[in-house]
């Protein structure tokens, strides 16, 4: 029971671990191609879950709806994020996140 413990306490190390590296690379990719919007706070959003809104942006940096949306279409077009639509609502994928979570590692 205890070998089953630590391996899953390992592997959790590894994927904060990758997830950590994926932030760091979504940070310079962000801060080169796109500096006007970057922000610490922005990044932090983009990893609170594997997906996010036009209203976590709204809410926790205190921005205008519209730039908000502008900002999540710019991160779509570099490649961090990608929009579907379900019914009324479009949610932006962090792609290398879900993927990421998907695989567990």
């Amino acid at each position: 029971m205890l070998d089953g413990i630590e391996v899953t306490s390992l592997e959790t190390i590894e994927l904060i671990g990758n997830i950590k590296s994926l932030m760091e690379r979504a940070k310079d990719k962000i801060k080169n191609e796109l500096p006007r919007i970057y922000s610490k706070d922005l990044i932090e959003i983009l990893f609170m879950h594997p997906y996010t809104k036009i209203d976590f942006l709204v809410e926790n940096l205190g921005i205008a709806r519209q730039t908000a949306s502008r900002q999540l279409k710019e991160l779509e077009k570099i490649g961090i994020l990608e929009v579907i639509k379900i019914k009324n609502s479009k949610y932006f994928i962090n792609i290398e996140l879900y993927a990421m979570l998907q695989k567990g590692i």
